[in-house]
């Protein structure tokens, strides 16, 4: 008597596009990686070129089949006018039996509506998250909601994010709280990765250094005059240090550079790869972005985090104590980030707050949701 062959593995492709994604999905795909009955592949939009190859290199992971639509001052129609057809004919080329998606980029978004369109389920990782507004930030909100509407396995961070699921209809036994994977990723880069030794050095002598992130869309109209806040604050606080690596987007640089570029404690640089940020966000005393992985990535390293938005969509770090408003309007940006820096007692208050946002094991619980979805492990168990 012949023993039947076993079961191919289920195909479960990662498709993501820009940097912060590949860094938040690299520990899902070592995970999926590890699972018995799984095979992780990688479709890249290339939705940031650059950003994006630098931060695979950090995991020393290499897409499996790149859509390179990344065009020179692209729209977003034309982006998703580039990912939806192509994404769907690449899908079906790859035998994909699920596609996890990240979040809230553009790339999420038209590879999920792809996926629905050729029958795939969609598993969506950071699922749930919710600012209430779609212009804040934009267009990332909408992405984000209609992704949602798309997905078949919802990984929520946290039991918020999984409250705002369960109030839009979806089911929730489809739902996991995992925790975030950018806790997972950030814990292992920053205690592998040494700091530059130029910045080491500025610590050695006593500086305080700031890492300092500023890109969104909708803070574009004002961003000279922020740009210029900053400015000011770093005049005000000569002991600290300010290290803002410049997105690539001309709009941003053409904004930030005519008010930063001479201030003498000011150090603009090319976007960093993880390897580099993850140290230094870790050594800096103060984050100010309007990032949104930046807040979780700060409060999972214990650093403050000062958000440069009106609104976020991690309302549990303004809730722990981790995360603070600054606003994008220039005065209360300056007074919020100056009072901040000027209050050791302050800062270290935060620095002491809980970490609401994962335990580094949202990417094994991920693993398991999907072998769980296939009949191939036991539902886990929702990180609370």
């Amino acid at each position: 008597m012949t023993t039947p062959d076993p079961a191919p593995d289920k195909v479960m492709v990662l498709a993501f596009g820009t940097r912060p994604e590949a860094t938040k999905m690299a520990p899902v795909y070592r995970a999926i990686e590890a699972f018995p009955g799984l095979r992780p592949l990688i479709l890249s939009t290339g939705q940031q070129r650059q950003m994006l190859d630098g931060a695979l290199n950090v995991f020393g992971l290499t897409p499996d089949r790149d859509l390179n639509v990344m065009t020179d001052r692209q729209t977003l129609a034309g982006l998703t006018g580039r990912i939806v057809p192509e994404s769907g004919r690449t899908l079906r080329e790859m035998g994909a039996d699920m596609v996890l998606v990240h979040g809230d980029t553009t790339t999420s978004f038209c590879v999920a509506l792809s996926a629905f369109y050729e029958g795939i389920p969609v598993g969506h990782v950071e699922a749930g998250l919710r600012s209430g507004s779609l212009q804040e930030p934009f267009p990332e909100e909408a992405n984000r909601r209609l992704t949602g509407v798309l997905s078949t396995l919802d990984f929520a961070p946290t039991g918020g994010s999984k409250a705002n699921l369960l109030r839009e209809g979806k089911a929730p036994e489809r739902i996991v709280v995992t925790g975030q994977t950018a806790v997972d990723a950030v814990r292992e880069v920053a205690g592998r990765v040494p700091l530059r030794p130029a910045w080491q050095a500025r610590l050695d002598a006593g500086q305080r250094l700031v890492t300092v992130t500023m890109h969104r869309r909708e803070n574009q109209p004002q961003m000279p005059e922020m740009a210029a806040a900053l400015a000011r604050v770093a005049a005000a606080h000569p002991d600290a240090h300010f290290i803002y690596p410049v997105h690539l987007s001309p709009a941003v640089q053409e904004a930030v550079r005519p008010a930063l570029g001479a201030v003498p404690n000011f150090e603009l640089t090319e976007p960093l790869d993880y390897s580099d940020m993850a140290p230094l966000m870790a050594a800096s005393v103060l984050l100010a972005t309007d990032s949104g992985g930046l807040q979780e990535e700060g409060a999972a390293l214990g650093v403050p985090v000062a958000v440069l938005r009106n609104v976020t969509e991690r309302p549990e770090g303004l809730e722990a104590g981790v995360l603070k408003l600054a606003g994008n309007d220039p005065a209360q940006l300056e007074a919020v980030l100056s009072g901040l820096l000027a209050d050791p007692q302050a800062l270290e208050a935060m620095r002491r707050a809980r970490n609401p946002y994962g335990d580094g094991h949202a990417s094994a619980r991920i693993a398991q949701a999907i072998g769980w979805h296939f009949g191939l492990a036991a539902r886990p168990d929702d990180w609370s």
